[in-house]
């Protein structure tokens, strides 16, 4: 029996060890069929497609008067806090870090656009976050995911891969702004796009060949390239101080503590509210998608779902003390799946590598929008695999799951794609005579998603 122990420690990623591995045995190694090499590397592998966040969401916030370097420190905090979470609580793999777009929303459309300072929109992050932890509490959102029918989440989930594949080719600059038509193709000859190319076409051969790791070691190999040809400059140094976090931590609390009357009004409650809907939508698609790709789905259902909506919701309120917009689970972290990650081992990875790029960040300005395509690119291929699971010659099914499937990229939104498709589901299936089937749940959210698209959007 001793021998038999020993032999599956070894199975679950490396040698055996007296007493029993505790790491091995708490993230389920074995059971799940994985290693702690393919967990490492997928956790690599996630923290590089998504490393771009903690540069991309000072700039963005910075727009609304917030301290810049603060926010980097911020950003990273926010992530770690996350991803921890996530790896005990729920044992996924999937990372956590500030959502982009909502840090769009939050500095351009309430900051700049509504007036509402900086300070008082953390209170709205603050507030949206406290409300998604009571409903995952009690349930409701788990109910929610559940009375989603399969053929719409395989639908967000190919809608999902549409999206990040879009964005690789735009962050390469192989699909770019067009006047006339929307979009067009880029120059195909500018440096950026070939080095880009060149990390698809590495990628796509070691994928080809059965190569462990494959979309990692081609980011790996197109940083080096663009290091060597001077597409990406070289990093200035190795380390650096960490930027104090002291002009945003617990700002949310005191704003509360200072003006709760400022709190109650109208406009707070459309950004509650706005935060709410975005955040629910963008990580229910996100964990269905990755979920679905990492062998997480029962029976149309999430394993651990309580676990996982908590740990998202819970990591949104520390975002907002620490000073930073809400954080989503990453729909990059399909990346560290198609890599061979399959529990929260490589989540608590990713979160290595956030506290590490502190004190490293010099070194992450080799990880370019053109070095993260491929990667976006070739998980987008993986992701619309789903395409066959949807019931295409149902009308009624087919019509709300292309709508939930085009929408994403084509409104730049996961949460419209989704809501799209929950209003139509219920009158497609009306007209067909099946609404006996369809969950009650369904009709609620529909007629939310309206109201969504009528006074929020």
């Amino acid at each position: 029996m001793a021998q038999a122990t020993n032999e599956d420690a070894t199975a679950a990623g490396g040698a055996a060890s007296t007493p029993p591995d505790v790491i091995a045995r708490y993230f389920r190694l074995a059971q799940e069929g994985t290693t702690y090499r393919r967990e490492i590397i997928g956790g690599v592998t996630t923290f590089l497609a998504m490393a771009y966040i903690l540069f991309v969401n000072p700039s963005i916030l910075a727009a609304a008067g917030m301290d810049k370097p603060a926010l980097f420190t911020a950003t990273a905090l926010a992530s770690i806090v996350g991803c921890l979470l996530m790896a005990f609580i729920a044992r996924y793999p999937v990372a956590v870090a500030p959502s982009m777009g909502l840090n769009a929303f939050f500095a351009y459309s309430v900051v700049l656009g509504m007036g509402m300072s900086w300070q008082m929109a953390l209170v709205g992050v603050l507030l949206s976050g406290v409300v998604f932890v009571l409903i995952t509490a009690f349930k409701l959102r788990e109910a929610i995911l559940d009375a989603i029918p399969e053929d719409l989440k395989f639908a967000a989930a190919c809608g999902i891969g549409l999206f990040i594949a879009f964005i690789g080719f735009e962050n390469a600059g192989i699909v770019v702004a067009n006047k006339a038509t929307l979009v067009g193709l880029g120059s195909l000859t500018a440096p950026g796009t070939l080095l880009t190319l060149f990390g698809l076409l590495v990628s796509i051969v070691l994928l080809l060949r059965g190569v462990p790791g494959a979309i990692f070691f081609g980011m790996v190999a197109t940083a080096c390239l663009g290091v060597v040809t001077g597409v990406i400059a070289a990093p200035t140094g190795i380390v650096d101080r960490v930027p104090s976090i002291a002009p945003l931590f617990g700002v949310a609390i005191e704003r509360i503590v200072a003006d709760p009357a400022g709190v109650f009004t109208p406009n707070m409650l459309v950004v509650v509210l706005t935060f709410l809907f975005v955040e629910f939508f963008d990580t229910a698609g996100t964990l269905m998608a990755v979920a679905s790709k990492a062998g997480l789905l029962q029976n149309n259902k999430l394993k651990r779902a309580g676990r996982a909506l908590f740990a998202d919701s819970s990591s949104i309120v520390f975002a907002a003390i620490l000073g930073s917009s809400p954080t989503t689970a990453y729909i990059e972290s399909a990346a560290g799946v198609a890599s061979g990650a399959r529990t929260g081992l490589s989540t608590l990875v990713v979160a290595a590598l956030f506290a590490l790029a502190l004190f490293f960040s010099p070194l992450l300005a080799v990880v370019t929008a053109n070095v993260t395509a491929p990667a976006l690119i070739i998980v987008g291929v993986l992701m619309v695999s789903s395409l066959a699971e949807i019931r295409w010659t149902r009308l009624e099914i087919a019509l709300p799951a292309f709508l939930t499937v085009v929408c994403m990229p084509l409104t730049y939104s996961i949460a419209n794609g989704i809501a799209l498709g929950l209003i139509a589901w219920p009158l497609t299936m009306a007209v067909a005579g099946r609404r006996r089937e369809v969950h009650p749940m369904l009709y609620a959210l529909s007629v939310l998603c309206v109201l969504y698209f009528g006074y929020l959007a």
